[in-house]
C-alpha cells in the first residue's frame, strides 16, 4: 500500500514551465498587436499606376509591399549563394 507522497518542490519544478508560459505570453501578445495593427489599417487608399488608379486597403498594401520586400532578398541572397558558390569551385576539366 502506498501513502500518499508530499508535495515537494521537485514536483512543482518539473510541473511548472516558465518558458512555456512565457512563449505562450509573448503570442498572445503578438495575435494582439496583429488584430490591432489590421484594424487600424483598414482605410482605403488610392494606389497610382502608370496607367490606372486602383483603391485598396491599407492593409493589402502594406502586406503585399513585406511580401515582396521577402521574396526579393530570398531571391538575392540566392543570386549571392550561386556567384560565391561558382568563384570558388575548381575548374573541372
Amino acid at each position: 500500500m502506498r501513502l500518499r507522497r508530499s508535495t515537494d518542490r521537485s514536483d512543482l519544478a518539473e510541473t511548472y514551465q516558465p518558458r512555456l508560459w512565457a512563449v505562450l505570453i509573448v503570442l498572445g501578445l503578438l495575435a494582439l498587436y496583429l488584430v490591432a495593427f489590421v484594424v487600424e489599417n483598414n482605410k482605403e487608399i488610392s494606389v497610382h499606376f502608370v496607367l490606372g488608379t486602383a483603391r485598396v486597403s491599407l492593409i493589402w498594401v502594406i502586406l503585399f509591399s513585406v511580401l515582396i520586400g521577402l521574396l526579393g532578398g530570398l531571391m538575392l541572397s540566392q543570386l549571392y549563394r550561386r556567384r560565391r558558390r561558382r568563384r570558388s569551385a575548381p575548374p573541372t576539366a
